[in-house]
């Protein structure tokens, strides 16, 4: 598959602090890679780095078709849509004013700016504030017009940087399903954000990072298959003895409860012998088996690493 976007051994020091610790990640084409971690993890320093606002000490980054940190060149910049975390429209301009002008900033004439613009403030059903001031406007409805503005010249590449900051969960899932609908139309997506569960049901790989490092690198099916530890719930026949499985290799965090037990999995045995050897011993009613969000396997990893968290893990 196609790469979009590269960086290599990107590193960035203020002070004495390595904020961004010599990561190195690629972005395919078409799909919705996730830059995951805490926050002040140095997530939105790597992505200044990539849009040329912040220069790297160290590294390079590489856009395909553009060469070696070529994000200054005006067409290439014309190709991304960058969402920043700390929002970049004019408060005293209306709604209409910045869409248009950012887009003629893009190459998008003034005419077709403003068609596309109306178009994408009716289907977020604003299209009664777009000759409001921005200030007016409230904070998801700003986040909107922000959103439309990174997306209205139709970029190749789309950076995301905590869209989801702000939102209520109603929204939270309009701009979700507006994600998959720009990787359903070529776009690629790198989507930087805290909430792992969110960001898990976009991307189909991730880079995880915390205090600046790596912390896992992939796709997510892989990464979830790597640290198979499966969250077990199980209903059975009251009566009936469960202990057998506190001495089961790779059963951990047994919690049993009038026919109802929970565990955590990762042993030798694969998934059906386990299942076979419950089923044998029990009069199972119904059993539920999960693989673990990434939040937990994010925090499993660090801790065994002998790390810390920068800031709590959302």
């Amino acid at each position: 598959m196609e790469v979009i976007l590269k960086v290599n051994d990107l590193f960035k020091k203020f002070g004495e602090k390595a904020v961004v610790d010599n990561i190195s990640f690629e972005v395919k084409k078409g799909q919705i890679m996730g830059l995951l971690g805490p926050n002040g993890a140095g997530k939105t320093t790597a992505i200044r780095m990539i849009m040329g606002i912040l220069s790297p000490d160290a590294g390079e980054i590489i856009f395909n078709g553009g060469g070696k940190n070529s994000f200054g060149n005006h067409i290439l910049k014309n190709r991304i849509g960058y969402l920043p975390e700390e929002r970049g429209l004019y408060d005293e301009a209306r709604g209409l004013e910045n869409l248009t002008y950012l887009a003629d900033l893009k190459g998008v004439s003034l005419a077709e700016g403003r068609k596309k613009a109306l178009h994408w403030l009716e289907r977020f059903e604003i299209e009664d504030y777009a000759n409001q001031k921005l200030e007016k406007l409230s904070k998801g409805m700003q986040q909107k017009v922000q959103f439309i503005a990174t997306v209205l010249h139709q970029p190749d590449l789309v950076l995301l940087d905590e869209p989801f900051s702000g939102l209520d969960p109603v929204n939270q899932d309009v701009f979700k399903e507006l994600i998959k609908e720009l990787k359903d139309k070529g776009a690629t997506v790198l989507l930087s954000a805290h909430q792992m569960n969110l960001v898990e049901e976009l991307c189909q790989s991730i880079f995880m990072i915390n205090r600046g490092k790596r912390v896992l690198y992939g796709p997510i099916d892989k990464i979830k298959e790597e640290h198979g530890v499966y969250s077990v719930e199980i209903y059975y026949q009251r009566q009936e003895d469960i202990t057998f499985l506190e001495s089961k290799q790779g059963v951990s965090d047994l919690k049993v409860d009038s026919g109802r037990a929970f565990f955590r999995y990762r042993g030798g045995q694969s998934l059906n012998e386990m299942l076979q050897c419950i089923t044998s011993r029990l009069t199972v009613k119904e059993i539920y088996m999960k693989k673990p969000p990434l939040h937990d396997i994010f925090v499993q990893t660090v801790l065994e690493r002998g790390d810390s968290f920068e800031e709590e893990v959302v």
